[in-house]
Parts: structure tokens; sequence; C-alpha cells
């Protein structure tokens, strides 16, 4: 069996927009992008990323992750051409309700029933499917109890503005604090699971 997890960056108000570019996500007039890269990465990212089986993604940061991961060289040095390489060869699974074609090797559209297929995603042997960004998305998998973890760095750093992570109305969700730890320059980790799981 799988299991959905989703990892993200957040600020201590809990936006977790555009962590990783300038003009990454400017919906709302968001000016902050960029924001995560005055903080260092160490080794914990590449750690996660190296037992990412499967990418599940919203249109948005399908559309930003194809353009970026999937056109960058798999051969550039360290962490980018690493996560390149992983990245180009995983199976991504995308929600779209405009998308009918997809560009990025081995990506795959989700179909009209998201939560079913995500189930079914599920219930195949595998690791981890991995979920970065996409809120709408993660809200929707929150709301049919689909999300098996949420690992969160969560920065020291309030921006006011921007999407967040647990947006009002997200749904009602019961959690369970496996760990957490600080970094060094002042961050938390924190992985947290389906209460009872």
């Amino acid at each position: 069996m799988s299991e959905v997890v989703v990892q993200a960056f957040i600020t201590l108000d809990g936006v977790s927009q555009a962590p990783g570019g300038v003009d990454e996500d400017r919906e709302g007039g968001f000016e902050f992008g960029a924001w995560q890269f005055d903080y260092p990465l160490g080794e914990l990212i590449p750690e996660w990323e190296s037992r990412t089986e499967a990418l599940l993604l919203g249109r948005k940061t399908y559309d930003i992750w194809s353009k970026a991961w999937g056109v960058w060289d798999e051969d550039a040095p360290g962490l980018q051409g690493e996560l390149t390489r992983r990245y180009n060869r995983v199976p991504k699974y995308v929600a779209s309700r405009t998308l009918t074609e997809l560009g990025w090797a081995n990506s795959h559209l989700l179909g009209p029933d998201v939560p079913a297929a995500v189930a079914a995603l599920r219930e195949q042997p595998g690791g981890e499917i991995r979920v970065w960004g996409s809120t709408e998305l993660i809200r929707t998998l929150a709301e049919h109890d689909l999300v098996d973890e949420y690992r969160i760095i969560t920065y020291p750093l309030v921006l006011g503005t921007g999407k967040r992570l647990f947006a009002a109305g997200f749904p009602h969700t019961r959690l369970s604090l496996v760990e957490s730890w600080p970094l060094d320059f002042g961050a938390i980790v924190s992985r947290h699971r389906r209460a009872g799981n």
C-alpha cells in the first residue's frame, strides 16, 4: 500500500505560497515569492525526496513544476540535478478540470473523480506519493481522509498575506504528532499522521 505524504514549507502565520521562486505564484498580488530561499535546506529535503515514488499535483503546481523540473538539466550538479532526475522518472498524477493532455514525461491525468483515483493509487503497492504545493488538491484530499502524513517545516517568518496550507474552511482533521525538532536557523520540522495510524 502507498501513502500520500504532503510536504510543505510554511511561515509562522501558515503561508505556503511561492516559497521557491519570485514569480512562482503571484496569484492574489502575492509579492513575497522565494521567501524560503533566505534559509538553508540542508540534508532534510534530499532525504525526504529519496522516498518519493510518485508525485500528486494540482494543475497550478503541475504548470509550475513542468516548466522547471520538467526542463532543467538532469546533469546539473547537486540537489537540482538529483531532484530533476527523480521527478522526471517517477509517475506524476495531476488533478485538473481543464487540462486534456500533459507534456511532462510520465504524467497522467487523474480524471473527473479525483478522490476515487487517489484512493486507488493508495491501494497499489509502492512507497510515498508526494504532494508539494497544490493547496486546493490537499483540501480535497483532506475532505476524503486521503492524506496519511503532513511533513511541515515552519519558518520563523510572518508574511501577513498569501495562500495558507490550512486556510479557513479546511476540513476538520485530527492528527497525531509523530516527531518534531528545531533546525539551526530557527525553523521547526514536524511530522503529523492521521490520528490512529
